[in-house]
């Protein structure tokens, strides 16, 4: 699981993360989990899980493909 600092990076470093989670992916060995509220970066995550709270509860949802 990787949640660290994905906002302060520009963007050619933020491709350079994405390009390689995507690979990690595509080998089929390995499951990446991303916690992130970069959007550029959950857009190229194929499956992602969205986190909504408000004042009473939180709903998570699956979006992507």
């Amino acid at each position: 699981m990787l949640d660290e600092g994905f906002g302060t990076l520009d963007a050619a470093t933020l491709d350079i993360v994405a390009a390689t989670l995507e690979n990690l992916a595509a080998r089929g060995d390995r499951m990446v989990g991303v916690v992130t509220h970069v959007a550029t970066l959950a857009e190229r995550m194929p499956v992602r899980f969205e986190v909504t709270k408000d004042a009473r509860s939180a709903r998570v949802e699956r979006a992507g493909l």
